[in-house]
């Protein structure tokens, strides 16, 4: 892999960075936030990437400058979602091609003080609540190139805001759509809940047909406040030719907690750097993967368990399962601060081979310094069992049947940990769908 780019590319370069503040209309503090973020991505352009997080990925076959920002606002297609239909939402906001292009939210949800809706949007408004949160606490500009890229060209977003005390009972929805044949999203989600609040987001990400290559740049930051509890989903479902990146972070205080679910089925090349971090004592972090690689697919995922007070716990379970000529790749870490007395910390990793040639690398790792913790991994990767899929063929099952039905009891583990039977619905139909390809 390449580790260092001496100059951005034409696409992202100083003339193309002052086009863009041009184009857009950013309040002051904002500009300054990018001009800073900008620097800094000029600088780490000439530094390697972290070779324990990056040397897995090939990023040769990335050429950033075959993707540019769109300048124009699309008109707000008809987009055939996964999630939708499937349930009934409180809120929605669609970006496509890195613009707004509908916002929405329940008035009995205002009326308590709940703040949902387009990033771009909301810094005009709601600078008090943004500014302490908004790339400060859970992912810093300064993290690597990346990040820094990101920082400095983010395209809009969604906001989900929940005061104390504010329980929001329905799920809430947001959609990242490519629609533009060579377009470049980067969106950002920013999600704070106050203490002793709730809420449920689900995000899915999508591609407006199979052919047209795309970049999402993107950023997630979720802030769970003491005694607070998110559920977060993210459904992956780019096509095949686009290229997907993105930092992630949760930080969870006191008693708070957090269940994040992924779902990783679409992208050429994919890698997410992913943090849970659990501050307050007696905080929760819960995480859920579900992973569908295809094709030549590669997907890639740097996960970090960070404890830092007592009595925390967190529990990491990624299923992969792999056919073609695919490759996912998991990187984990759990790491306890000396002051983490009584940490519980998980972690897991499990892949299912449909296809001699494809390959999983799971690497598990733990870094500790307190001495009263119980911390485990584990690892697992191999074949369908032949045996399974003949006896299934011999009840009657086609061996489509027979492989959906051995996929489906394969992810059932991560489908019993997630409370929402829309999402549970959407994951098990587009494994049906995966299965498909190539047959």
């Amino acid at each position: 892999m390449s580790t260092a780019i001496v100059t951005p590319p034409e696409t992202f370069n100083e003339a193309a960075f002052n086009a863009f503040l041009e184009q857009r209309d950013d309040p002051e503090w904002i500009i300054e936030l990018r001009k800073k973020a900008f620097a800094i991505y000029n600088e780490k352009l000439c530094e390697p990437l972290d070779p324990e997080e990056w040397k897995r990925v090939d990023l040769r076959i990335f050429q950033p400058d075959k993707f540019a920002l769109s300048a124009d606002k699309p008109a707000g297609n008809k987009l055939d979602t996964q999630l939708q239909g499937e349930a009934e939402f409180k809120g929605q906001v669609t970006h496509e091609n890195g613009h707004c292009t509908s916002s929405q939210i329940d008035a009995s949800l205002v009326e308590q003080g709940v703040v949902f809706g387009d990033l771009s949007a909301l810094v005009h408004t709601h600078r008090e609540i943004l500014e302490p949160y908004f790339m400060t606490k859970a992912v810093a500009p300064d993290r690597d190139r990346f990040a820094a890229w990101h920082a400095a060209f983010w395209t809009g977003g969604t906001v989900l805001y929940v005061p104390k005390n504010c329980s929001v009972e329905a799920p809430l929805h947001s959609l990242i759509a490519l629609t533009q044949a060579g377009a470049a999203d980067f969106s950002h989600t920013l999600v704070i809940l106050e203490d002793n609040a709730s809420a449920t987001l689900l995000e899915e990400t999508l591609s407006g047909d199979e052919n047209s290559p795309g970049l999402h740049l993107g950023c997630v930051e979720l802030i769970v406040g003491k005694d607070a509890n998110l559920r977060y989903v993210q459904l992956q479902n780019w096509n095949q030719k686009t290229y997907h990146f993105a930092h992630q972070a949760g930080l969870v205080e006191s008693n708070g907690f957090m269940q994040w679910t992924v779902s990783a089925l679409g992208a050429k090349l994919a890698h997410v750097h992913q943090d849970v971090v659990l501050n307050g004592r007696g905080s929760i972090g819960e995480v859920n993967g579900v992973t569908f690689a295809t094709d030549k697919q590669k997907i890639s995922y740097y996960t970090q368990q960070t404890h830092n007070a007592e009595q925390t716990r967190s529990d990491l379970l990624y299923k992969e399962v792999l056919r073609d000529k695919s490759r996912v790749v998991w990187r984990g870490m759990i790491k306890v601060d000396k002051k983490a007395q009584l940490t519980d910390g998980y972690q897991r990793s499990d892949a299912l081979m449909l296809s001699d040639t494809a390959r999983a690398d799971a690497i598990p790792g733990l870094e500790i310094e307190a001495d009263d913790v119980r911390c485990t991994h584990g690892a697992t990767a191999g074949q369908v069992d032949e045996e399974q899929v003949f006896y299934a063929m011999s009840r009657g099952l086609s061996r489509y049947e027979a492989m959906h039905m051995i996929v489906e009891g394969f992810f059932q583990t991560v489908y019993d940990r997630i409370p929402v039977e829309a999402v549970r619905k959407t994951l098990s139909d587009a494994v049906v769908q995966k299965l498909g390809i190539g047959d």
